[in-house]
């Protein structure tokens, strides 16, 4: 009887806590709590104390990130903290 009814059908679960959006993501969930902190991923949704993240709110984040623009600092420079 300790099975839920959701442990056995074959698609992925829309709602995801942090550390199962996280590996969706692939990424830890420290990472991962730390950019919807600084609001670079979707916000989580919340219902009787419950936290977690849409999988379909994640898919098009990753849908429509262009990703972050490429460092062309020197090593020299970055080491000596030049902004780009």
């Amino acid at each position: 009887m300790g099975r839920k009814l959701a442990d056995t059908f074959a698609y992925p679960p829309r709602a995801l806590r942090a550390d199962r959006a996280a590996a969706y993501l692939d990424m830890g969930t420290s990472t991962f709590l730390e950019l919807v902190a600084q609001g670079r991923l979707p916000k989580p949704k919340k219902l009787r104390g419950l936290t977690f993240w849409d999988r379909l709110a994640l898919d098009q984040f990753v849908d429509h990130y262009e990703g972050e623009p490429e460092d062309t600092r020197s090593e020299f420079e970055k080491a000596m903290g030049v902004e780009q």
